[in-house]
């Protein structure tokens, strides 16, 4: 038999949350660089800037200095939190990618 078992007690339950072990690392770097450049698009020259240089550690993944990476990340998820709604793609790929790598 394959499939979910669930045991539920009480009320006022609902849904299940899966996928709760860690991400893969790899889908997880994709993940960060395809927001990452959907967002470089909707940014000033000078976030570009600093998207590029953040992008230039991130590709580099798990073989990135854990500190050098922190930092990048770091960077990225500022500028997003600063445009708002467009930049939640990046943030929910920086804390993918954070958990994926070790990071949190």
């Amino acid at each position: 038999m394959n499939g979910d078992s669930v045991l539920q007690f009480g009320n006022g339950n609902i849904g299940i949350i899966k996928a709760q072990g860690v991400p893969d690392p790899q889908a997880a770097l994709e993940q960060m660089i395809s927001a990452a450049l959907a967002l470089r698009d909707r940014v000033s020259t000078d976030d570009q800037q600093v998207i590029d240089t953040a992008l230039d550690v991130i590709r580099d993944g798990g073989a990135a200095d854990p500190g050098r990476l922190r930092q990048a990340l770091a960077g990225i998820a500022g500028i997003a939190a600063l445009v708002g709604e467009v930049g939640a793609p990046v943030l929910g790929a920086v804390r993918t990618l954070t958990q994926a790598v070790g990071l949190q």
